[in-house]
């Protein structure tokens, strides 16, 4: 269970400098566990307060953010990422190497990220919301990135406390894929991020 960020959980520029090698490393160790590969060409990177304080700390970073309320700024802008106890959040990608295969698949794809599911044991479905902040497909190509929420029922989260297996997938024309059960690290990882006591 994550709660959101605040500002007294932020490194300053100065000590993030002198610390962002080695909290860079802990953080991509972090996230290996917390990637799901569905097929060749798209991942499923779930997001928690660790990775999310990373993604602020990295923009506070690059746009040399220190004043209290651009900060404050960022961290609405970010928390919204953060699990809220009862929800799986994800961000989406479709990857491709080669851009003229990607500007191809990106067309084949539309509504992709609709078609996107995870279910836990045996229950049924569970559909993301997709992209609450922006829009980011059009009627002729998705985008190669989806902001995804993922909501879990208590019927889920029940189970989830009875040790089920989580699967995932993608049912799309142009793409299916299914991946049953997902890997244990990503499973500990998801069971970690739901709040029992609720």
């Amino acid at each position: 269970m994550t709660t959101k960020l605040t500002r007294n959980d932020l490194y300053t520029l100065e000590k993030y400098a002198q610390l962002r090698n080695e909290f860079r490393a802990r953080v991509m160790a972090h996230k290996q566990a917390r990637r799901l590969a569905l097929g060749a060409n798209a991942n499923l990177y779930f997001e928690d307060q660790l990775t999310v304080r990373y993604q602020v700390q990295e923009m506070l970073r690059i746009e040399k953010i220190f004043e209290a309320e651009d900060i404050e700024e960022e961290l609405a802008a970010y928390n919204p990422l953060i699990p809220d106890g009862h929800n799986w959040k994800a961000t989406f990608m479709l990857e491709y190497d080669d851009p003229a295969e990607r500007r191809h698949m990106l067309g084949q794809l539309v509504g992709v990220e609709d078609c996107v599911w995870l279910r836990v044991g045996s229950g049924p479905l569970i559909a993301p919301v997709c992209d609450e902040d922006l829009e980011r497909a059009t009627a002729t190509k998705t985008s190669s990135v989806h902001f995804m929420r993922f909501e879990l029922s208590p019927e889920d989260i029940s189970a989830l406390r009875q040790d089920a297996e989580i699967s995932a997938g993608i049912s799309h024309a142009a793409y299916t894929v299914q991946v049953a059960p997902v890997p244990a690290p990503l499973r500990q990882a998801l069971a970690a991020d739901i709040d029992y006591s609720a």
